[in-house]
């Protein structure tokens, strides 16, 4: 009798522990799928036709007149297009373009000879497009510059897919938010060599393996609904990219932020020297080896 009752307890035990770990492991489960869908969405948006994969010029405007095209007498030589695609005209810090009769562009999607073109301020900066190829123009402190892309590029067609750490919840980390009343700006330095002021709404500490670590976050723009992490820490320019990685978190609520380094990924200039970065500033450079996102870009080039 006392073995038969021995056995019971024993299964109803065993029952227990299984129905422990199915409930303990759905929510790790279900937070691996998450991160996964995350990452999916992610090199989607970096292997689309216009994303960051496909650039191929960066060119700074003159005052002036900036005669446009792929043959070397031009004061911009573009990687592919048409010998001479017209001339941008720089005045005032207003870009305008003139197409040659030859070039076979189109502005905006229609067949155009001349165009105001409007940067990357505005929500859509006018695009020439030729070919596969296509460009805007681009503001950066005042200074403005065209950003070439094409849709063939061997950067988009040769890309080697994105290498990561193992996905752990660990560093899915609640963070405390301080306020900063009024709030701080903070010195960003960029690729360009330039420096970029943004506004800190607070600071963010967390603790880790019994330290505590605190980062900067930044508002990329004066309406925006997420804070943004300009990062590097001890892995930087060793397992990972060595200017920044980025991380973006819900806003705080009750005092409180999730920072999640398993979606830390890499900026656009770890896959193309034709963007214009920002740099993790020294107040963000962590004293951690932060062992989740992504990696170095094993096709990077430059």
């Amino acid at each position: 009798m006392l073995k038969s009752a021995a056995l019971v307890a024993a299964s109803f035990a065993g029952v227990q522990l299984m129905s422990a770990h199915v409930e303990t492991s759905k929510p790790a489960a279900d937070y691996t799928r998450q991160i996964e869908g995350w990452r999916a969405q992610r090199v989607e948006r970096l292997k689309a036709p216009g994303g960051w994969l496909s650039l191929i010029g960066l060119h700074w405007l003159k005052d002036g007149a900036n005669s446009v095209g792929s043959a070397k007498g031009n004061d911009i030589v573009l990687a592919k297009g048409p010998a001479r695609l017209g001339t941008i005209t720089l005045k005032d810090g207003k870009a305008t373009i003139a197409l040659d009769a030859k070039a076979g562009a189109t502005i905006d999607g229609k067949p155009a000879q001349a165009a105001e073109l409007l940067d990357d301020a505005h929500e859509h900066p006018t695009t020439v497009a030729f070919g596969s190829a296509s460009f805007h123009v681009i503001d950066r402190n005042g200074k403005k510059a065209l950003r070439v892309k094409d849709s063939e590029a061997k950067t988009r067609t040769g890309f080697k897919g994105i290498d990561y750490f193992p996905i752990d919840p660990s560093w899915r980390v609640e963070a405390k938010f301080e306020e900063f009343k009024p709030a701080h700006s903070l010195e960003i330095p960029t690729v360009l060599g330039t420096v970029d002021k943004m506004t800190v709404p607070g600071k963010v500490t967390f603790t880790r393996d019994g330290k505590n670590y605190t980062l900067l976050p930044v508002l990329e723009t004066a309406d925006a609904k997420e804070l943004w992490f300009i990062f590097a820490d001890r892995t930087s320019g060793k397992e990972t990219y060595g200017a920044a990685r980025f991380l973006y978190a819900d806003l705080p609520k009750d005092g409180k932020v999730t920072v999640d380094f398993n979606k830390a990924y890499n900026p656009p200039c770890a896959f193309t020297p034709y963007a214009t970065c920002p740099l993790a500033p020294p107040e963000n450079r962590l004293d951690l080896r932060v062992t989740a996102g992504e990696k170095k870009y094993a096709g990077a080039t430059h």
